[in-house]
């Protein structure tokens, strides 16, 4: 049996609120919000690394992408929207028949699954894209999950993956402001010591074999209550592009 860098709390924290992946207006709001500027970043990154033309019908097509810490579908229903044929995985149960109920009310064949990275990895599956978006922070061991992050890469293969940075702006915006103050998340979501700067994930990123490419950070801004991709602001939620050597 494969070992695995799954935090068993992290795991119920997130099934405790299964039922409201879909609720814009649930304890998911803040995903529902920030996914526009995620999805810009992700289907911007995968069109440039496999030269494909988003403005097309399905514009990802021959593509096998996996969405780790898939949740309810938020990110495997729009890539599979755009052709590619897609895995989501979760490590909580719970979570999996809600992915697969609203699939299939919206007409779309995705293949979710209860499951580990590491365990697909040992099992000798592969992909050209892995969507490792908010999940790296939630782990018991980010070196070895980033490992099988890279393992589950074809040579050529692009990894996306998102998450929070560690200081002060980020512990008062995402623990005090969205947990605390907003009630958007429930108190204990996030553990501000699991937060990992954008230097330090790019130094895991290559010790697990991968060739970091790019990094935006992605900024809310309350006047206009949007997010953003920025080159400058990292401070508190980014995203970073990464792949396997060929």
């Amino acid at each position: 049996m494969s070992e695995t860098s799954v935090d068993a709390a992290e795991v119920a924290k997130f099934e405790a609120m299964a039922a409201e992946w879909w609720d814009p207006s649930g304890k998911f709001k803040p995903l529902h919000e920030m996914n526009p500027c995620r999805l810009h970043y992700i289907t911007s990154q995968i069109a440039a690394e496999f030269e494909r033309n988003i403005a097309e019908a399905q514009p990802f097509a021959g593509l096998r992408i996996l969405d780790i810490g898939c949740g309810g579908g938020l990110l495997s229903e729009p890539m599979a929207r755009l052709g590619a044929e897609v895995v989501g995985a979760d490590a909580a149960p719970k979570n999996i028949p809600v992915a697969q109920i609203h699939a299939e009310q919206s007409g779309l064949a995705i293949d979710y699954r209860n499951t580990t990275a590491e365990a697909l990895a040992e099992a000798g599956e592969r992909f050209d894209v892995v969507l490792n978006m908010e999940v790296v922070e939630h782990v018991a061991d980010p070196a070895a999950y980033l490992q099988a992050c890279h393992d589950l890469l074809r040579p050529g293969g692009l990894m996306i993956c998102s998450t929070l940075n560690r200081n002060a702006k980020s512990f008062a915006m995402a623990i005090v402001g969205a947990e605390w103050v907003m009630r958007w998340l429930p108190k204990g979501t996030h553990d501000w010591q699991k937060f990992i700067t954008p230097d330090e994930l790019f130094d895991l990123i290559r010790r697990a074999g991968l060739e970091p490419l790019d990094r935006k950070g992605m900024v809310f801004n309350p006047l206009a209550w949007s997010w953003s991709l920025s080159d400058r602001d990292l401070s508190v939620n980014y995203v970073t592009a990464s792949r396997r050597p060929g």
